[in-house]
């Protein structure tokens, strides 16, 4: 057992420390045990544990979990990136939520993380002109998390979505690499426009709890959006705003405002 950890740790860090996190949970809790080894041990990948955890979520009377299951295999297989983008999504919610002092826990209990993995699996659906399932796949996200992104949106890597209730993410939204957001967050349109109508979110950016950015206006990278904030027109880089509508108050005041989770802006 300890050379096969060792060889997995080596081949991939992310998978080989939930493995060993769920063996330990184990011990600490065996009525989770059924659960533990269903989702995270009895796989061989976390690609194979991520879309076996998505169908359970998201299986109805209407989709059945094996039937998601297997759309979520192919997605997987057929596009690498999902299995990478979703390793760095652990590590950021892992370094940025005191809340989360294990890798296992976004795999098992976050609804954040684990919307934004369904949304990856309904965007390859998307992608792939399968679009009334991708719908499906959205319709659901919103049903069981509370989360409702538009399979059309364009999301990087490295996202952490805390508590991730009533998340908002239209259609022709895009949001970079290592962003921060917290509930309530809306990236909204303005009215009944039917063409790029949706913010561009630069890389490194906070968003605060509430906070509600309309319009096809980019929020520069590495910015900071105060918590309930309506932000109506462009933001330049390496800035806060704040207010409603929204202004700049100051700079972003470090160089990752996404990771650093500052939300004082300024005040001590």
């Amino acid at each position: 057992m300890a050379n096969t950890h060792a060889k997995l740790a080596e081949l991939d860090p992310v998978w080989a420390r939930i493995n060993t996190e769920a063996e330990t949970a184990i011990k600490d809790e065996p009525l989770l045990g059924g659960l533990i080894h269903s989702s995270i041990l009895h796989h061989k990948t976390i690609e194979s544990a991520l879309a076996y955890r998505t169908s359970m979520k998201l299986g109805s009377h209407e989709m059945p979990e094996q039937l998601l299951r297997e759309i979520c295999d192919m997605a997987y297989a057929d596009d690498p990136e999902l299995g990478q983008a979703a390793r760095a999504d652990i590590v950021a919610v892992y370094d940025r939520d005191p809340a989360c002092d294990r890798f296992i826990l976004p795999m098992l209990f976050f609804k954040g993380f684990q919307a934004v993995q369904a949304y990856r699996v309904a965007n390859w659906l998307w992608r792939t002109d399968r679009r009334d399932m991708a719908r499906f796949f959205q319709m659901r996200c919103s049903e069981v998390f509370g989360v409702d992104i538009h399979p059309a949106a364009r999301i990087g890597k490295g996202i952490m979505i805390d508590h991730a209730h009533s998340i908002v993410i239209g259609e022709t939204a895009v949001v970079g690499d290592n962003v921060s957001m917290l509930h309530s967050v809306t990236l909204g349109g303005t009215g009944k426009e039917e063409e790029d109508r949706h913010p561009k979110i630069g890389d490194g950016v906070l968003i605060g709890a509430g906070a509600k950015v309309l319009g096809n206006i980019k929020v520069g990278h590495c910015s900071r959006i105060a918590a309930g904030s309506v932000v109506l027109q462009e933001v330049p880089p390496c800035k806060t705003v704040a207010g409603v509508p929204a202004k700049i108050v100051g700079e972003a005041g470090c160089d990752q405002p996404s990771v650093a989770m500052d939300q004082l802006l300024g005040v001590r």
